[in-house]
């Protein structure tokens, strides 16, 4: 198809934006018509202190390129933060539409030397982050029947990275609340997905290793399926999708048939069938909850 994805007349909240793959997000929606508020707390990648400057040099790109933006310095992390995200979008433009949820921050540690100081900040900026600006748009998403959400995870929380529990349990944490935001959102057109981006960025560019200079690790690679995934036209809702140096695919959770023995059910049931249990023939992926329990009713059968 040759016609181009335009969001004239939407309103994009992109969080963490100042840099990396927030910025290549809010330039590419700008780009197509979006009006961006660009939000940074311009902090340091561990999260430590703040700049203006980040979001306001952002802006300035979109602006000069012909775009609609304006920055805001709020942080995630607080209920109060959120809302006052959502207010200056609303104070800018009078609605929204499209909350990216981008911002995160790294502080990694081995599991046996993780602390509070680790732990509470990365839970607060990735997890608690995208669900109180997420809340604060959802009623007005609720009240336009329209709404479009995409929240970044990582393969480090999907299928674990050494030395990243505290980033992990964020970023598994972000597919779990957006699973339930499917639910709750679908009958408003809300649609929510997950992201799981690889990038060349400031928080990753020591993590790479010979990745960054093998592949091409720009974060532009990265914007389209977010745009795509925020756009009127798109149809999935609930779903993982993995991009990284020009490829994009589909990360799924499944359920295998397992076994169904309620009169013999014992550990050493257990042990003599464990590759039954495992086998993945068959699988299905869940769609809910009872989704997932329905392989209980098709085993009684």
């Amino acid at each position: 198809m040759s016609d181009l994805l335009r969001y004239d007349g939407r309103v994009a909240v992109v969080t963490g934006a100042g840099n990396g793959l927030g910025r290549a997000h809010a330039m590419l929606l700008a780009s197509r018509g979006a009006k961006v508020v660009v939000n940074d707390l311009g902090g340091a990648v561990d999260g430590s202190g703040s700049s203006a400057t980040a979001a306001e040099r952002v802006v300035a790109e979109i602006v000069e390129a012909g775009g609609e933006a304006v920055a805001d310095r709020n942080s995630v992390s607080t209920v109060e933060g959120g809302q006052a995200i959502i207010n200056t979008a609303l104070d800018a433009f009078g609605r929204v539409d499209i909350v990216v949820n981008n911002a995160g921050i790294l502080r990694d540690k081995s599991f046996k030397n993780m602390a509070p100081e680790f732990l509470d900040p990365v839970l607060e900026v990735h997890l608690k982050g995208a669900f109180w600006v997420t809340q604060a748009a959802w009623e007005l998403m609720r009240e336009q029947k329209y709404g479009r959400i995409v929240n970044t995870s990582s393969a480090a929380g999907i299928f674990g990275n050494f030395g990243q529990t505290n980033y992990g349990a964020a970023k598994m944490g972000v597919v779990g609340f957006t699973n339930v935001l499917k639910q709750e959102g679908q009958k408003y057109n809300i649609k929510a997905n997950v992201l799981a981006p690889g990038a060349k960025t400031r928080m990753t560019e020591e993590l790479m290793g010979p990745m960054g200079s093998q592949f091409r690790m720009e974060p532009e690679l990265v914007s389209p399926i977010v745009a795509y995934l925020c756009h009127e036209s798109c149809k999935v809702n609930g779903e993982i999708y993995s991009a990284a140096a020009g490829r994009v695919g589909r990360i799924f959770m499944g359920a295998t048939k397992g076994v169904f023995n309620p009169d013999s059910m014992t550990i050493e049931y257990i042990r003599d069938h464990i590759d039954e249990i495992r086998n993945t023939e068959g699988y299905i992926i869940p769609g809910s909850a009872m989704e997932e329990m329905g392989l209980l009713m098709k085993a009684k059968k």
